[in-house]
């Protein structure tokens, strides 16, 4: 998956869009659009599931379908297949790390955009049964999983850069065929999700992914999963609708209206299908937060592994997740079962709520206090769910949360508020802002400001972000004050890895920029510096891979 390169493709793909659709689609007010209320709530409250990117691709430590016809020629790639031979996979293995990590579901890459196939299908020889391994590890999953009590869902790329009926084929899907059929091509697909559904099911999830083309004909495999199973659920990437949507390595922001899931790469290089004995996983307090703050804004996370070619997830990154599962084991009660809010998330809190209680998740204090705006409902006690103590003090003004020094915690405090009546009746509340700025930018996304544009990096929310467009190597982001501020360092948080490679960061002098310090990469960014009185500050990049986005921009105060 490469959610920089689906914009781009879905921009250049714009006319293919146009092939006429798939004859006697259903109108979309059909009730087998809409998700099972009970499989939905059950999928929600789980909140946490590993996502797998695998097969013979891992033999390359490159991408998984996206490196075929770039770094591994086509002929090489499809021929992969033919060594693999993960002669150490064990279903019962990676489900039962899948549980020691507090995951509560798995989602499999059943079939990636290059088309191979990890289950045994009647539809293709392109499948791990004509392998040297020669086993169904989809349905040996599956049944492993449920074994564990996990749920077990079924990722299926819509588009198949191998398939001859296809229309595009690779590199990344911008080579259109000569000769296709997209009708017979949407037979095959069905066929195989069929198989699916019926040979590995009951299944969690139908995860599609990449719908090139398939405007209209989406409705096609919802309506066929839900004739085979009523309760199954369907991501966004079908080509038309969704149950739930999925922001791709970002959490997504705070929305109590439609489910979403963010799926994420434990990978400290943000690869999917293994990276190598050198890719590394990424830091603890790093997949905490994906989960905290994904909760606070009311979704799921899943977290993606990418075995080796022996059939082993790697051992980093399964220590990694016996941490994540240890830290949910004493406080999953402020994750699963719990829904967003009613605080919404900034910075330095996120919350989360089940029944009569409200989870406040203190990730950073700003103070020895942290106050709280009012709620309409009373708070009968307070208690640290981490440990220690915290004084709680209510009045029409808002509540205020004391918690000693020794007892707060590095990643996040959670402070743990009983009410004398349901939490799920309140309406979001939005927390002060941290001080509003005029933010400007040289280039904004499609000129979307009102969802890219510039002020979004400085509005105290990790889910929204400033981002430009593709292809854009050098641009800058500012701020202006309404009264000068005395600045002495800088947070900064880029979007889909490290893609600035040269920057300045200024303050305005008159008429003139002068440049506070300089710097070659970004990503996750912290910097403290001499005070300074400015009245404006900017970002300048000078160089970037791709066109730049970044989360938060946060700036610190001499106190």
């Amino acid at each position: 998956m490469n959610l920089r390169t689906m914009r781009a493709l879905a921009a250049a793909g714009a006319l293919l869009m146009l092939l006429p659709a798939a004859r006697g689609a259903e109108p979309k007010a059909a009730a087998w659009m809409k998700p099972d209320p009970a499989a939905l709530k059950r999928w929600q409250d789980m909140r946490f599931g590993m996502f797998i990117h695998w097969g013979p691709v891992s033999l390359t430590h490159r991408e998984i379908g996206w490196s075929r016809g770039g770094e591994t020629p086509i002929t090489v790639y499809d021929n992969l297949y033919k060594k693999f031979n993960p002669a150490k996979f064990n279903a019962d293995e990676w489900a039962a790390i899948a549980k020691s990590a507090g995951m509560k579901y798995v989602v499999l890459t059943t079939k990636h955009h290059d088309g191979f196939c990890l289950f045994d299908t009647k539809q293709t020889d392109y499948n791990i049964m004509n392998t040297p391994f020669g086993r169904n590890v989809t349905k040996e999953l599956a049944v492993a999983c449920r074994k564990q009590g996990l749920g077990f869902g079924a990722y299926y790329s819509v588009c198949d850069w191998h398939h001859p009926d296809f229309p595009l084929t690779s590199p990344g899907g911008s080579v259109r065929r000569q000769k296709s059929d997209l009708d017979a091509y949407n037979r095959y697909l069905l066929a195989q999700i069929k198989e699916l559904v019926t040979d590995c099911g009951p299944l969690v999830t139908i995860w599609n992914d990449v719908p090139q083309m398939f405007e209209h004909r989406g409705v096609n495999t919802i309506k066929m999963v839900r004739e085979l199973q009523p309760d199954i659920l369907i991501n966004d990437r079908t080509g038309d609708g969704g149950d739930y949507s999925t922001p791709e390595q970002q959490i997504g922001g705070f929305n109590m209206e439609r489910p979403w899931e963010s799926c994420m790469t434990i990978s400290a290089h943000g690869q999917w299908a293994w990276g190598g004995p050198t890719d590394g996983v990424k830091p603890l307090a790093d997949c905490l937060l994906m989960i905290i703050r994904a909760a606070g804004g009311n979704g799921n996370v899943l977290l993606n592994v990418g075995p080796t070619p022996e059939g082993i997830i790697e051992p980093c990154q399964v220590e990694r997740l016996k941490e994540i599962g240890a830290w949910l084991a004493k406080n999953g009660e402020s994750i699963y079962g719990t829904r967003g809010g009613p605080f919404k998330p900034n910075r330095s809190l996120v919350s989360t709520h089940k029944d009569n209680v409200v989870y406040v998740h203190v990730l950073r204090w700003n103070g020895e206090t942290l106050v709280l705006p009012p709620l309409p409902k009373k708070v009968v006690k307070g208690s640290l769910l981490t440990g220690g103590t915290v004084e709680v003090a209510q009045d029409s003004q808002g509540i205020t949360l004391r918690v000693p020094a020794k007892d707060r915690q590095e990643i996040d405090t959670i402070v743990k508020l009983e009410l004398d009546g349901p939490a799920g009746d309140i309406r979001p509340i939005a927390m002060p802002a941290a001080g509003k700025v005029k933010a400007a930018a040289s280039n904004v996304f499609q000129q979307m400001n009102d969802e890219y544009g510039p002020e979004m990096a400085f509005d105290d929310d990790p889910g929204t972000r400033w981002a430009t467009d593709a292809g854009t190597h050098q641009a800058w982001i500012s701020a202006e004050f309404s009264a000068p501020r005395t600045l002495c360092g800088v947070r900064i948080q880029e979007e889909y890895g490290q893609r600035v490679e040269k920057f300045e960061f200024q303050y305005r002098d008159g008429n003139q920029w002068k440049t506070i310090f300089s710097g070659t990469t970004l990503g996750k960014f912290s910097r403290d510096f001499p005070p300074v009185v400015a009245r404006e500050v900017r970002l300048n990049i000078l160089q970037a891979s791709e066109g730049p986005t970044i989360s938060e921009i946060e700036l610190i105060d001499k106190k």
